[in-house]
């Protein structure tokens, strides 16, 4: 059985979605969560697959999260042996880092529910055939980064130009997130009480709930498609 590697940063961030895709596809999965202190591998040996999950951490704050260098040096292994990525949120971050991108604060956060638009490459992507040219996505980030060298940007936003990359053939990057389910994001809104409340300004967590039940079936079926070409793309 083809498996993949997992890495979860905090216990309210899991695979969601994506692990009815794994299941579905007969992959199976290996956690490493650091939440719990646990250690990551050097190498991705003995692994089809990397998926990097979300996190507040940011990419550039390794003094105060050591691990983040210890995950730098697995995902450019992966990159090294042309090892399938899916970083999301905090994954696509530390993926272009390790591609050799800038990741920063954003000029605004982007939490709730927003519209991206596929650029010119994501229309021809495997992973976005077929979906709309522009589609509603749950956000929630602050930080930002550039494209890598020898990347694409396959997705934008009003507030944030990369979305979503590509680093070579089979490691994409989503800054945000199709694998939430409505809990999950009920969940996430408990937890980040305090980095809501410094938002309250232009984010209302009631206005977050009332559009999820809006949009949360069709993100569903987006993210669905999507992990499955992945996984297809990855393991054919």
């Amino acid at each position: 059985m083809p498996r993949v590697l997992v890495l979860q940063h905090v216990k309210s961030e899991g695979l969601g979605i994506i692990y009815k895709a794994l299941k579905q596809k007969g992959i199976g999965a290996d956690f490493i969560k650091i939440f719990n202190g646990e250690r990551m591998p050097r190498d991705i040996q003995g692994y089809d697959g990397l998926i990097v999950l979300g996190g507040p951490m940011g990419v550039y704050e390794a003094d105060i999260y050591p691990f983040i260098k210890d995950e730098l040096m697995l995902i450019k292994n992966a990159i090294k042996n042309d090892i399938p990525i899916l970083g999301i949120c905090l994954g696509a971050q530390l993926l272009a880092k390790a591609a050799g991108a800038d990741v920063y604060k954003g000029k605004k956060k982007e939490i709730g529910w927003y519209d991206v638009e596929l650029t010119d490459d994501g229309k021809r992507d495997g992973l976005f055939i077929g979906l709309p040219d522009e589609f509603t996505v749950f956000q929630w980030h602050g930080d930002t980064f550039d494209i890598p060298e020898n990347s694409k940007c396959l997705a934008f936003s009003e507030l944030f130009p990369h979305q979503v990359i590509k680093v070579g053939k089979k490691a994409y990057g989503l800054q945000f997130h199709l694998e939430v389910t409505e809990e999950m994001i009920r969940e996430w809104i408990d937890v980040n009480d305090k980095e809501l409340a410094s938002v309250k300004a232009y984010i209302n967590p009631k206005n977050i709930l009332k559009d999820t039940s809006k949009h949360i079936k069709t993100i569903h079926r987006y993210g669905e498609a999507v992990f499955s070409r992945f996984l297809n793309l990855a393991y054919k």
